[in-house]
């Protein structure tokens, strides 16, 4: 596997919203640290979903960045991206693994250490755990679980997790005191007045 970045951008594809050029910010800002997770909205197609990719993965080469894609792990392959993640609600671990080969980079998404443990028995790289607080971002999400349950995870798994749900700057030292390899944003920088500055700031919180 790819050394994997501390700080991970999740596209957002919501109305009104311009992810390649928050994108574009955050590489100048995060360059081979950042991570860039695409991610589309469920009405979205495939060919919107690949379209996408393929720009934010052309966006990254030159910096060295990752790229994954959430959920639709057939375009991760299309595109060639780094690898994908997979939510509690789409292909299971195992299957997933098997869809991106043995060198893919695979998150999942755990909020417990049994459900933790489990992804990495059947072949995650790595797990993106929460939400850690409050987020709007996304609708239906199960209640925060705070550093405590994020602690609990990662004192039960020996893969990098990434912390998600409501990061900010200011919440990045107690995510890494719970033992968080990393955090994954979307309206941290999204919705930034200037996107490169939010990341920077992101990126000094997760390296004092």
């Amino acid at each position: 596997m790819p050394s994997l970045g501390r700080l991970h951008l999740i596209t957002d594809t919501r109305p009104g919203r311009d992810p390649l050029t928050v994108v574009r910010a955050a590489l100048t800002a995060a360059r081979a640290d950042l991570v860039v997770q695409v991610r589309v909205e469920d009405s979205a197609t495939d060919r919107e979903a690949y379209d996408l990719a393929r720009r934010v993965l052309a966006l990254c080469t030159p910096y060295g960045a990752t790229c994954l894609v959430n959920d639709r792990l057939h375009v991760a392959l299309a595109v060639g991206a780094a690898g994908g993640h997979v939510g509690a609600e789409d292909l299971p671990v195992a299957a997933a693994r098997r869809v991106l080969g043995p060198t893919g980079v695979l998150g999942a998404t755990a909020r417990a250490p049994e459900t933790a443990t489990a992804a990495v028995a059947e072949g995650a790289s790595y797990l993106g755990v929460g939400p850690c607080h409050t987020t709007s971002t996304k609708s239906g999400l199960p209640d925060p679980i705070g550093p405590a349950g994020l602690g609990a995870v990662t004192g039960a798994v020996d893969v990098p997790v990434i912390a998600i749900g409501g990061v900010t700057a200011a919440r990045v030292p107690a995510l890494r005191a719970a033992g968080a390899y990393g955090v994954a944003v979307v309206g941290a920088v999204s919705a930034a007045a200037d996107a490169a500055r939010a990341t920077a700031e992101l990126l000094g919180a997760l390296t004092c």
